[in-house]
């Protein structure tokens, strides 16, 4: 079965469980969402009203115990773990609280890195690209430094353009200001409303309303269930 929609990111009548045994957790109760191109959604809520599993489902890292969910058309929700892997890889870009970027290695090599899994450009070209991106963040002068020679903005700043570095569909974003000063927090959102400018889809989980005030879509959520919405 396929989507009969535009939306490139879609849930239909998700529930997500956890625990095989005993009692169970209802972390997503019958959520229906749709994602249109372009468009800046925050999931906004209080913590374990169901925020990150929402977006573990479309970042294809869970599948629903029930429900569809479709990627660009493509039925996630009866998909393999390789399957998923791919689709992951392909079409979503992903940006932490905590930045997850290697240590070891300069911001350039972390932003090249996801370029290697997926092969979605000649290897020719991804020094060039990764440079690219990171002219784009603002960090001309930062590529050649290690994560831990960074500040926590300009880490998330790698981070972001890590996102990009397959030119995804969407970028979803889990907490990006939470590890932030409020106003690097700022510079953050400034970035990710550019970002959204330039065409590109974001989905934006957090429970600071200054990041819904970037957005132009707001979700709610309590006990697993959309409550509201907000659109400009």
């Amino acid at each position: 079965m396929r989507s009969s929609d535009d939306s490139i990111v879609k849930l239909k009548n998700v529930h997500k469980a956890y625990g095989l045994t005993g009692i169970k957790v209802h972390a997503l109760k019958n959520v229906t969402l749709n994602v249109n191109d372009g468009d800046f959604v925050s999931i906004m809520g209080p913590s374990g009203s169901g925020k990150t599993t929402l977006l573990n489902l479309v970042g294809c890292l869970e599948t629903p115990t029930s429900g569809e969910v479709y990627i660009q058309d493509k039925p996630t929700h009866n998909m393999s773990s390789g399957e998923l892997a791919r689709v992951r890889g392909e079409f979503i870009g992903f940006v932490f609280q905590t930045f997850n970027l290697i240590p070891r290695i300069t911001a350039l090599r972390n932003v090249m890195l996801p370029m290697v899994f997926v092969r979605k450009f000649r290897k020719s070209d991804w020094r060039g690209r990764a440079e690219k991106l990171l002219n784009g963040v603002g960090l001309t002068q930062r590529m050649h430094h290690k994560p831990l020679e960074m500040s926590g903005g300009e880490m998330q700043r790698v981070a972001i353009a890590r996102a990009l570095a397959n030119d995804p569909i969407v970028i979803l974003a889990d907490e990006p200001t939470g590890n932030l000063d409020s106003e690097t927090g700022k510079e953050i959102m400034e970035l990710f409303n550019d970002l959204n400018k330039q065409g590109k889809t974001l989905i934006v989980v957090s429970h600071d309303p200054m990041v819904a005030g970037y957005a132009r879509k707001t979700i709610k959520l309590k006990d697993g269930e959309i409550i509201g919405g907000v659109g400009k």
